[in-house]
């Protein structure tokens, strides 16, 4: 999704390309098939930011990751309405015997999960089992699942009055198409079942964001910084959708973490806890002081990114080429819709 980059401060090429700096952070478990998180930080006159879609996302929608990293370093965030978000735990599509193991990589208490379901390769039984687990070691913790649009509307529809005896609160993008939330949202209604559901992908990968909205084909939407373009096109999104929203993040470092902070704290109303607890599953940063939570909330702060921290995680040779290249093209698409 690409649009406008009209009052955004869109620095020169060159000065981007020498703040730029490429670094490869481990994760402790794979999540998404990636075990090493590569991405980019580079500062600006008004701070830090990040560009760090994945790799196989073409340049069109990876410039509006891009956009999102000069908002951050060269405009600035948004005033917060809070001093802190709530934010959930994520559990990965792991074995149910790893559950404990992820679970204990958050300090304090958790007061709610997300869990992933619906991974290539696994089956219902695997999700029923991760999700009891789950259940069974946080009895009073509020559980989402995000099946990443795994199922088709029949599977889902099977999956989650299954996965309901776990008292749901909702599930995130089962099925991929606006019209199959739609029909799985009522299809589950017509059951009994009233776990809410939740459009992730349709929002953010959408060329319209609003369409799920405008369809009544979920309950509330999942809104992440970078994939919309910026904070301030995120808040933009959730008033225009006049749905509850949750933020999430995109295994950022503390970098793009801090922006989703800067989201959820700039929200008028934050009913659900955020997805921002995602530097649990890594064993590396960008920071000394990483932003992770503390008995499920997160501090709206900046983040002091260290420069040792740069120079040991930082990426070379042909990886640091090819994300320099993309940087290049995707601030060439930028200086493009500029123009127009």
């Amino acid at each position: 999704m690409l649009s406008s980059s009209r009052s955004l401060p869109l620095p020169p090429l060159p000065d981007l390309l020498d703040a730029a700096h490429v670094v490869s952070l481990p994760m402790r478990v794979t999540f998404r098939g990636v075990a090493e998180r590569e991405t980019v930080v580079f500062r600006g006159p008004a701070g830090w930011g990040e560009f760090g879609p994945f790799p196989e996302y073409g340049d069109a929608e990876a410039a509006a990751w891009l956009r999102a990293g000069i908002e951050a370093a060269w405009q600035g965030l948004p005033e917060p309405v809070r001093d802190r978000v709530p934010v959930n735990a994520t559990v990965p599509a792991v074995p149910a015997e790893r559950v404990a193991d992820v679970l204990g990589g958050y300090s304090g208490q958790v007061h709610a999960v997300k869990i992933k379901v619906a991974e290539r390769g696994q089956g219902l039984a695997d999700d029923v089992a991760r999700v009891a687990a789950v259940r069974h070691l946080l009895p009073d913790a509020e559980l989402r699942v995000d099946a990443n649009a795994g199922w088709d509307d029949t599977a889902a529809v099977t999956a989650l009055s299954a996965l309901s005896e776990f008292r749901l609160a909702y599930a995130e993008q089962p099925v991929a198409s606006v019209e199959g939330l739609a029909s799985v949202r009522r299809r589950l209604r017509k059951q009994g079942v009233g776990t809410l559901i939740a459009a992730d992908e349709s929002v953010r990968k959408a060329e319209d964001p609003l369409a799920v909205a405008r369809a009544g084909a979920a309950d509330l939407i999942v809104v992440k910084v970078a994939p919309l373009g910026g904070v301030r096109r995120a808040l933009d999104v959730v008033a225009q959708a006049g749905l509850p929203a949750v933020v999430s993040s995109a295994i950022d470092s503390s970098v793009g973490i801090r922006a989703g902070v800067a989201l959820a704290a700039a929200l008028p109303e934050l009913p659900y806890a955020c997805g921002l607890g995602t530097l649990s599953l890594m064993t590396a940063d960008v920071t000394a002081e990483p932003l992770r939570p503390v008995d499920g909330f997160l501090p709206v702060r900046d983040v002091a990114v260290d420069e040792a921290l740069l120079a040991e995680h930082a990426v070379t040779g042909e990886r640091r080429d090819w994300w320099l290249d993309r940087l290049r093209r995707t601030h060439a698409l930028l200086s493009g819709a500029a123009q127009m």
